[in-house]
């Protein structure tokens, strides 16, 4: 009886170190990617502000401010638009992850309660062929 049950710890244990395997292997892809996008997006608004600082510098009057103003609203609201696209691919990266994860637990509570039943069947059996001697 205790090796029976050590082995059905020991098969329920190692399912549930594989799924965290994998959930953890996802998990980590997803941050991958959202860093590299993060990063990407930073790097292009950091240029297109250091681009506009660069132009700035070089200023030297009213007039050069003035024609330099719809410039500045211009880079802002690119940056503003590149943001706003980065997160939302990062929520879509973030959704499919969350799914995925999901699927597995799903996958792991359907197998373990397959298991549990047919153990369970198995006892009953075994009950009834020996209440019947």
């Amino acid at each position: 009886m205790s090796y029976q049950f050590n082995e059905q710890f020991t098969a329920a244990s190692r399912q549930f170190a594989d799924a965290a395997s994998q959930i953890n292997h996802i998990a980590l892809e997803n941050f991958q990617k959202i860093v590299g996008l993060q990063l990407a997006t930073f790097s292009e608004n950091a240029n297109a502000t250091f681009a506009l600082a660069s132009q700035a510098i070089d200023v030297r009057d009213l007039d050069g401010f003035k024609a330099l103003l719809p410039k500045g609203a211009q880079v802002a609201r690119e940056n503003v638009e590149r943001l706003v696209s980065a997160t939302q691919e990062v929520m879509g990266h973030t959704v499919k992850t969350h799914e995925t994860i999901a699927e597995i637990a799903k996958s792991q509570i359907e197998s373990t309660t397959a298991d549990v039943r047919a153990e369970a069947e198995k006892v009953a059996t075994a009950t009834t062929k020996a209440s019947k001697r």
